[in-house]
């Protein structure tokens, strides 16, 4: 299915633009499409539709906005993403955003970091710079990409240590003094144009605001293994602006704050850069290239949290992440998100011992959470088109859990979560070793 990003005037205004997602084909008539909706630039909700044959895409996909928009209003849930209570009427915060510094860990990637850079130098907030740090580099490609392409716009840092958790400790280490925020993304990712104003301007507005995270969307949806991974529920956390406050725990969120995954991501995070280094930043031996295969940035936020600091989602901050496109990527995130959950556990409770009493006392609801999240789901018969394996995709629906997920993915992402904490001990003893020599 094509992506698109519709912008309108209003529920029922006209469309004001209707392009598509950051390297993707044009919606067609005829064919499916997913579509982030947008009032006034202001990110809403999402909607998958047909769209019919010789129909404009446009004022098809704007149609399929109303009929959910009216369905919603009418209290009754449609098939979308949902637009939150009061998400039409929000603004963009008039606060100045903070100083800040974007960090980007990359590995033998240049082509992609390419596209993420030209997105960033595009940002319209008014005190930014950006450090791209190459992450165990086995060929000169990022240094030369850097050095020659943005000399004198991106900062170039070398970390030799793998793992994305010691590559964002040497960003942080590199940050310039007076640098209020540090924020960071992949370099998989195309940043909104008001990426980094929407997400670092609640920082200015919150002096206990320690961590702020934003809405990631699939910038591409071509295969089965891209809608599968955003349809079990991908990156996006929903359109509605959340504060989570430790005085204050929410009381939708039982498992608070061990249930780090529905804060955000770590392809779209900001941290009070004093906050985060007082917490000793992240811990090295978690994050994709070590043994724990993840779980870097929900141990940041369990971390921050636990220090008393506030964490907001704000949905306003928009980047597409470009998902891997093979069935054997898939199988590898698959596993590396149920070993990351249980790695940042572990990692989290040898930093912070005294949050061990909590997290015990928590422990059979967080079985029975993780059980349903990684639950097989059987496809169901009769399905039309825009299905995946016979049940209708809804990508991007934060906490929804009627898709299907085949069997041999929920079996990899339980047996990830039971090797968790001795994929954390070993990139511990590995760290040690490094340390040694």
């Amino acid at each position: 299915m094509t992506v698109a990003d519709l912008d309108l005037a209003g529920p029922d205004g006209p469309v004001l633009s209707c392009t598509p997602a950051p390297g993707g084909p044009e919606p067609v008539s005829g064919g499916d499409a997913y579509a982030l909706v947008r009032l006034g630039g202001v990110p809403v909700a999402t909607v998958l539709t047909h769209i019919p044959q010789g129909a404009d895409p446009a004022e098809a996909l704007a149609a399929a906005y109303r009929a959910h928009h009216a369905h919603r209003e009418a209290g009754t849930a449609g098939t979308a993403g949902g637009a939150g209570a009061g998400a039409c009427d929000r603004v963009r915060r008039a606060a100045e955003p903070p100083r800040t510094t974007v960090v980007v860990a990359t590995r033998e990637r240049a082509g992609r970091l390419a596209r993420a850079l030209d997105s960033l130098l595009a940002q319209d907030h008014p005190d930014f710079g950006i450090i791209v740090v190459d992450n165990a580099p086995a060929t000169p490609a990022t240094s030369e990409l850097v050095t020659y392409a943005y000399a004198g716009r991106v900062t170039y840092v070398r970390e030799p240590v793998p793992g994305l958790a010691a590559a964002h400790n040497r960003g942080l280490s590199a940050v310039p003094p007076g640098t209020d925020v540090v924020a960071f993304t992949d370099d998989d990712v195309v940043a909104d144009p008001h990426w980094l104003t929407s997400l670092t301007a609640p920082f200015a507005a919150d002096p206990r605001l320690g961590c702020a995270t934003g809405l990631i969307l699939p910038a591409r949806l071509t295969t089965r293994a891209q809608i599968l991974l955003e349809s079990h529920g991908g990156f996006a956390k929903g359109f509605t602006p959340r504060l989570y406050d430790p005085a204050a725990p929410p009381a939708d969120e039982p498992l608070f704050p061990f249930t780090a995954g529905s804060f955000g991501s770590g392809a779209n995070m900001a941290f009070r850069t004093e906050v985060l280094r007082a917490v000793g930043g992240f811990d090295p031996a978690t994050g994709t290239g070590t043994a724990a295969r993840g779980g870097d940035d929900l141990y940041g936020f369990v971390r921050v949290l636990s220090e008393g600091h506030r964490l907001r989602y704000t949905p306003d901050a928009l980047v597409w992440h470009h998902h891997r496109e093979t069935w054997q990527d898939l199988r590898n995130q698959a596993y590396g998100y149920g070993v990351g959950l249980t790695a940042y556990l572990t990692a989290v409770l040898v930093r912070r011992p005294a949050l061990l009493p909590a997290l015990l006392a928590k422990m059979p609801r967080g079985l029975a959470h993780a059980r349903a999240i990684t639950a097989h789901r059987p496809a169901a018969p009769g399905a039309g088109t825009g299905a995946v394996e016979g049940r209708p995709a809804a990508p991007g629906t934060h906490g929804g859990q009627g898709h299907p997920w085949p069997r041999s993915l929920s079996r990899l992402e339980r047996m990830g979560m039971l090797y968790g904490p001795l994929g954390y001990a070993r990139a511990r003893f590995a760290q040690r070793g490094r340390r040694r020599t």
